[in-house]
């Protein structure tokens, strides 16, 4: 999480995803000066845009990277007190009960084992009548294609791979609602943003996995049992895909809310 691509992710994913999650982010009804917490906030991307969403609100963004911090710092100064950072663990959040009125968490529930205890903890937090809002990816939602070798196999396999040596969940895009289903909450909904050529630039869109390809290679050779230039000819199968304006290739990010009762 800390190799230097995650950052370039962070950045890809946000420009990508935030255009068509901010309409979703409007419709949660939140007080005019809502406090919000922005868990596992990486470099700021989207507390930044948070915070120029709603000018009168205070904002914490939570990471346990703290060199991620420290680039969030130093990139969102100009925005002043009412944005803040802080290390911290989302497993143990360090905030008192019902401190916030908007719970984000983007992006990271796929990473980590236990994800419902991360949400547990964000309904900790929360006031009655606050809003979670979650992006949870989940690997069997990317799609391309015509491609040069089986990469709808490898996206089945590898995730599946991967999840089972690190004791992750890379489908909870699909299992959240379950976990939600068991905590204080209610008006569960569930949007999609369609990331593919009509909406995101292709530049954009193959960003976000030529990150995915720098990071994740080495790792996902070991558990696959294969070599490491097989998989990133693989990743790279999938990027031709995207920046082809004769091909295809879409990835299905789930964005998902709840109100805390």
């Amino acid at each position: 999480m800390a190799d230097e691509s995650m950052v370039r992710n962070l950045a890809a994913q946000a420009d990508a995803i935030w255009p068509q999650e901010q309409p979703i982010v409007a419709r949660h009804h939140l007080p005019d000066a809502p406090d919000v917490l922005d868990v596992g906030c990486g470099t700021g991307e989207i507390t930044s845009r948070l915070a120029a969403m709603f000018p009168r609100a205070r904002l914490v963004g939570l990471d346990l990277l703290e060199s991620h911090l420290a680039l969030a710092r130093e990139r969102y100064a100009p925005v002043g007190d009412r944005l803040t950072f802080r290390q911290g663990d989302a497993f143990e959040l360090p905030f008192a009960a019902r401190s916030f009125d908007l719970v984000v968490c983007r992006h990271l529930l796929q990473a980590v084992p236990a994800p419902e205890k991360i949400l547990a903890e964000m309904v900790r937090v929360a006031r009655p009548g606050a809003v979670l809002h979650v992006i949870p990816e989940d690997y069997d939602m990317i799609h391309a294609g015509p491609a040069r070798l089986d990469i709808a196999g490898f996206w089945r396999d590898a995730p599946r791979a991967y999840e089972r040596a690190a004791g992750i969940d890379l489908h909870i895009g699909t299992h959240v609602f379950a976990h939600l289903r068991r905590l204080p909450v209610e008006d569960i909904a569930i949007d999609y943003v369609h990331v593919d050529p009509q909406r995101v630039p292709r530049a954009t869109f193959a960003a976000i996995f030529e990150a995915w390809r720098d990071g994740y290679t080495e790792s996902l050779a070991e558990h696959l049992g294969w070599p490491a230039a097989k998989v990133r000819d693989h990743f790279d199968a999938t990027i031709e895909c995207i920046r082809d304006p004769e091909r295809y290739a879409l990835w299905v990010v789930p964005v998902v809310s709840a109100r805390v009762r």
